[in-house]
């Protein structure tokens, strides 16, 4: 049996843990680095109750401690049993939480009564359910942030520092319209790369890029953008083919890549205005975790490494400030030119 607490409401009394030591449950207390102190400037060493563990007759009932992150969500810690630990003090593949970390919206809670106890659960108990099955959390890389921060410090001009002021903008709101549109997305390209290399927005890279499955795809999603304040900059492709769209705002760009699936790979699409021609990024199949940049929760490709290194190539690590779309990336492959009688419809710039 797994319960949930709010780590903010609960108060480490040694009297409780007593009272649970003399009604004959034995107690595993597991506990982690808190990832909220963590950043570029500081690597915390503060450590935090996860989970406890009570056993009594050969029954486990699991706590899970719920943290507020600063993306105004909830997170708890990953269930990690130190070396000098009892294995055998629980079913560990059997418990709901912790194999990963997980991040969960906020549920609204409602009480009710479990055999005779008070507890509260979600009021949409489905959507709960639903959000566990993809939780899984991947904290920013703070140490090897910083160290690529050292070789490579980052722009602190007032041209990069008002980018990503207007990056944070721009993606919050994104977040926002795709939200509503209930469309899942995630951190592709040079934002993707911006994460997992140095937990920030690539300064000199002029946009914002995600991705979104094309089976996501809704007809509404220009109209949305648009009533949010954004302006189509280009629609390439089809639904069928190869679709991308950009939209400005602030001098930023926001660029959507669709993705499709195709047997053992991934794949979006790219094409060039001025003659037609077609190109196709293959990547590995992937899945998405949740993370955080600029206080946003944000899906990302769980298997990050390989994504980026697909993209970028091994030497990801070092910055490219001249990046030409159609022949610097590692997995970029011709996919021939759209017919010239279609260009009307499937080229569009604005």
């Amino acid at each position: 049996m797994s319960f949930a607490v709010h780590a903010n409401l609960w108060k480490y009394d040694p009297g409780f843990l007593l009272a649970a030591e003399q009604k004959g449950f034995d107690l595993l207390e597991l506990r982690g680095v808190d990832p909220r102190l963590a950043s570029l400037d500081t690597l915390s060493g503060e450590e935090i109750p996860l989970h406890f563990l009570f056993r009594n007759h050969g029954y486990a009932i699991q706590v899970v401690f719920l943290y507020e992150r600063s993306g105004n969500y909830l997170w708890h810690g990953p269930l990690r049993l130190k070396a000098d630990m009892d294995r055998s003090f629980a079913p560990f593949k059997l418990l709901d939480y912790g194999r990963h970390a997980g991040a969960y919206d906020r549920p609204e809670l409602v009480l009710t009564v479990l055999d005779g106890i008070d507890v509260r659960i979600p009021r949409n108990v489905s959507r709960f359910l639903s959000e566990q099955q993809h939780a899984r959390f991947l904290e920013c890389r703070y140490r090897d942030a910083r160290n690529f921060l050292q070789l490579y410090p980052d722009d602190s001009s007032p041209d990069a520092v008002d980018f990503r002021r207007n990056v944070k903008s721009l993606l919050h709101l994104a977040a926002r319209v795709l939200a509503h549109l209930d469309i899942p997305f995630w951190l592709s390209s040079g934002t993707c790369l911006g994460w997992f290399r140095q937990c920030s927005v690539i300064s000199y890279s002029r946009d914002v890029d995600i991705g979104i499955f094309i089976v996501e795809f809704r007809s509404d999603i220009v109209a949305a953008f648009r009533d949010a304040g954004l302006s189509l900059k280009h629609k390439f492709g089809k639904v069928e083919d190869s679709l991308e769209l950009s939209f400005l705002s602030d001098n930023v760009k926001l660029d959507i890549f669709f993705f499709y699936e195709d047997g053992d790979i991934m794949w979006n699409g790219g094409t060039q205005a001025k003659s037609g021609r077609k190109f196709k990024y293959v990547f590995p199949r992937f899945s998405l975790c949740w993370a955080e940049l600029l206080e946003l929760k944000v899906r990302v490709p769980c298997e990050t490494l390989d994504y980026v290194t697909a993209n970028y190539g091994v030497t990801w690590g070092v910055p490219v400030r001249s990046w030409d779309w159609k022949l610097s990336p590692s997995n970029v492959q011709e996919n021939g030119v759209w017919p010239p009688a279609e260009w009307v419809e499937l080229i569009q710039v604005y």
